[in-house]
Protein backbone atom coordinates (compact mmCIF):
# COMPACT_ATOMS: atom_id res chain seq x y z
CA UNK A 1 0.00 0.00 0.00
CA UNK A 2 2.86 2.66 0.56
CA UNK A 3 4.42 1.89 -2.73
CA UNK A 4 0.49 2.91 -4.11
CA UNK A 5 1.11 6.23 -2.21
CA UNK A 6 4.15 7.10 -3.66
CA UNK A 7 3.35 6.46 -6.95
CA UNK A 8 0.19 8.89 -6.67
CA UNK A 9 2.77 11.47 -4.78
CA UNK A 10 6.17 10.84 -5.61
CA UNK A 11 8.55 11.92 -3.35
CA UNK A 12 6.19 14.55 -2.24
CA UNK A 13 6.36 15.68 1.67
CA UNK A 14 3.48 17.75 3.49
CA UNK A 15 6.07 20.00 5.10
CA UNK A 16 8.03 20.96 1.92
CA UNK A 17 4.84 22.57 0.60
CA UNK A 18 4.34 24.15 4.44
CA UNK A 19 4.65 28.10 4.53
CA UNK A 20 6.92 28.99 7.19
CA UNK A 21 5.13 32.39 7.71
CA UNK A 22 1.68 30.03 8.96
CA UNK A 23 4.04 28.62 11.52
CA UNK A 24 1.81 30.51 14.54
CA UNK A 25 -1.74 31.66 12.42
CA UNK A 26 -3.49 28.66 14.50
CA UNK A 27 -2.43 30.37 18.02
CA UNK A 28 -5.60 32.30 19.32
CA UNK A 29 -3.65 35.24 19.68
CA UNK A 30 -2.86 34.88 15.76
CA UNK A 31 -5.67 33.93 14.37
CA UNK A 32 -7.39 36.92 11.67
CA UNK A 33 -9.81 39.16 13.32
CA UNK A 34 -13.15 38.75 11.97
CA UNK A 35 -15.95 41.61 11.69
CA UNK A 36 -18.03 41.13 15.31
CA UNK A 37 -20.17 44.30 15.42
CA UNK A 38 -18.83 45.27 18.42
CA UNK A 39 -20.37 46.62 20.87
CA UNK A 40 -19.31 49.05 23.97
CA UNK A 41 -20.17 47.70 28.01
CA UNK A 42 -19.05 49.29 30.72
CA UNK A 43 -18.72 47.04 34.18
CA UNK A 44 -21.55 47.81 36.56
CA UNK A 45 -20.70 45.84 39.76
CA UNK A 46 -19.35 42.42 40.86
CA UNK A 47 -22.43 40.84 42.77
CA UNK A 48 -21.93 37.94 45.15
CA UNK A 49 -25.24 36.46 46.61
CA UNK A 50 -26.11 37.53 49.61
CA UNK A 51 -28.49 35.21 52.28
CA UNK A 52 -29.14 37.13 55.35
CA UNK A 53 -26.93 40.10 54.92
CA UNK A 54 -24.41 37.73 54.82
CA UNK A 55 -22.12 36.24 51.68
CA UNK A 56 -23.27 33.02 50.26
CA UNK A 57 -20.08 30.28 51.28
CA UNK A 58 -21.37 28.80 48.50
CA UNK A 59 -19.22 28.08 45.38
CA UNK A 60 -17.14 30.30 43.71
CA UNK A 61 -19.72 30.11 40.23
CA UNK A 62 -22.02 32.37 42.18
CA UNK A 63 -20.30 35.51 42.21
CA UNK A 64 -20.70 37.47 38.53
CA UNK A 65 -19.35 40.71 36.62
CA UNK A 66 -22.35 42.54 35.46
CA UNK A 67 -21.54 44.61 32.17
CA UNK A 68 -24.35 46.27 30.62
CA UNK A 69 -24.62 48.27 27.12
CA UNK A 70 -25.76 51.61 25.80
CA UNK A 71 -29.22 49.85 25.09
CA UNK A 72 -29.37 48.06 28.64
CA UNK A 73 -28.74 44.83 27.82
CA UNK A 74 -26.96 42.64 30.35
CA UNK A 75 -24.10 40.31 30.60
CA UNK A 76 -22.86 37.68 33.52
CA UNK A 77 -19.85 36.95 33.44
CA UNK A 78 -18.96 34.33 36.28
CA UNK A 79 -15.84 34.84 38.17
CA UNK A 80 -13.44 33.39 40.99
CA UNK A 81 -12.87 35.15 44.25
CA UNK A 82 -9.77 36.62 43.92
CA UNK A 83 -10.25 38.12 40.66
CA UNK A 84 -13.66 39.63 41.93
CA UNK A 85 -12.02 40.91 44.43
CA UNK A 86 -9.76 42.29 41.87
CA UNK A 87 -12.13 44.04 40.09
CA UNK A 88 -13.80 45.19 42.91
CA UNK A 89 -10.56 46.77 44.17
CA UNK A 90 -10.26 48.31 40.47
CA UNK A 91 -13.65 49.94 40.52
CA UNK A 92 -13.26 51.49 43.58
CA UNK A 93 -9.88 52.86 42.60
CA UNK A 94 -8.41 51.28 45.51
CA UNK A 95 -4.71 49.80 45.39
CA UNK A 96 -3.82 47.37 47.40
CA UNK A 97 -0.87 47.88 49.96
CA UNK A 98 1.40 45.57 47.77
CA UNK A 99 0.38 44.93 44.15
CA UNK A 100 -1.73 41.71 43.32
CA UNK A 101 -2.05 40.01 40.15
CA UNK A 102 -3.30 42.34 37.74
CA UNK A 103 -1.44 45.38 39.53
CA UNK A 104 1.85 43.25 38.85
CA UNK A 105 0.53 42.73 34.99
CA UNK A 106 -0.42 46.35 35.05
CA UNK A 107 3.14 47.69 36.06
CA UNK A 108 4.93 44.68 34.11
CA UNK A 109 3.32 46.18 30.82
CA UNK A 110 3.96 49.49 31.61
CA UNK A 111 7.44 49.07 32.49
CA UNK A 112 7.52 47.40 28.74
CA UNK A 113 6.31 50.39 27.29
CA UNK A 114 2.98 48.32 26.62
CA UNK A 115 -0.42 49.36 26.81
CA UNK A 116 -3.63 47.99 26.95
CA UNK A 117 -5.75 49.57 24.19
CA UNK A 118 -9.23 47.30 24.34
CA UNK A 119 -10.73 43.98 25.55
CA UNK A 120 -12.96 42.31 23.37
CA UNK A 121 -15.04 39.80 24.69
CA UNK A 122 -16.00 37.98 21.28
CA UNK A 123 -16.81 34.64 21.65
CA UNK A 124 -19.16 32.32 23.33
CA UNK A 125 -19.03 28.67 23.06
CA UNK A 126 -20.75 25.93 25.44
CA UNK A 127 -21.37 28.08 28.47
CA UNK A 128 -17.97 29.52 28.03
CA UNK A 129 -17.19 33.06 27.24
CA UNK A 130 -13.45 34.28 25.26
CA UNK A 131 -11.81 36.99 25.05
CA UNK A 132 -8.67 39.18 23.64
CA UNK A 133 -6.48 41.73 25.18
CA UNK A 134 -5.49 44.17 22.45
CA UNK A 135 -1.81 45.82 23.60
CA UNK A 136 -0.02 48.70 21.81
CA UNK A 137 3.29 48.01 22.13
CA UNK A 138 5.92 50.48 20.62
CA UNK A 139 3.06 51.47 17.72
CA UNK A 140 2.06 47.69 16.94
CA UNK A 141 -0.83 46.08 17.65
CA UNK A 142 -0.77 42.46 19.71
CA UNK A 143 -3.46 40.63 20.38
CA UNK A 144 -3.61 38.33 23.54
CA UNK A 145 -6.24 35.28 24.41
CA UNK A 146 -7.13 35.62 27.86
CA UNK A 147 -9.77 34.98 30.05
CA UNK A 148 -12.70 37.82 29.82
CA UNK A 149 -12.70 37.78 34.02
CA UNK A 150 -8.37 38.80 33.49
CA UNK A 151 -9.46 41.13 30.56
CA UNK A 152 -11.80 42.93 32.40
CA UNK A 153 -9.58 43.78 35.76
CA UNK A 154 -6.58 44.23 33.41
CA UNK A 155 -8.94 46.72 31.42
CA UNK A 156 -10.51 49.01 34.18
CA UNK A 157 -6.86 49.40 35.47
CA UNK A 158 -5.62 50.91 32.38
CA UNK A 159 -8.93 52.14 31.73
CA UNK A 160 -9.28 51.13 28.24
CA UNK A 161 -12.88 50.55 26.72
CA UNK A 162 -14.49 46.99 26.82
CA UNK A 163 -16.36 45.25 23.85
CA UNK A 164 -18.20 42.61 23.55
CA UNK A 165 -19.42 40.78 19.89
CA UNK A 166 -22.83 41.09 19.15
CA UNK A 167 -23.62 37.50 18.51
CA UNK A 168 -22.25 36.65 22.38
CA UNK A 169 -24.87 39.45 23.75
CA UNK A 170 -27.94 37.95 21.42
CA UNK A 171 -26.60 34.40 22.85
CA UNK A 172 -27.05 35.54 26.36
CA UNK A 173 -30.13 37.76 26.00
CA UNK A 174 -32.65 36.73 28.34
Amino acid sequence: MGDDFKDLFGNWNPEDSRDPSDEFRSEPENRVRRALNEKEVKVVNVYEPVIDGVPSPGSPQNIFVLLRDNRGRELKIFVVRDVAFSISLALESEKPDRPITHDLMKNILERLSCKVERVTIDDLWQETFYARITLDYNGQTLDIDARPSDAIALALRFRAPIYVAEAVLEATAQ
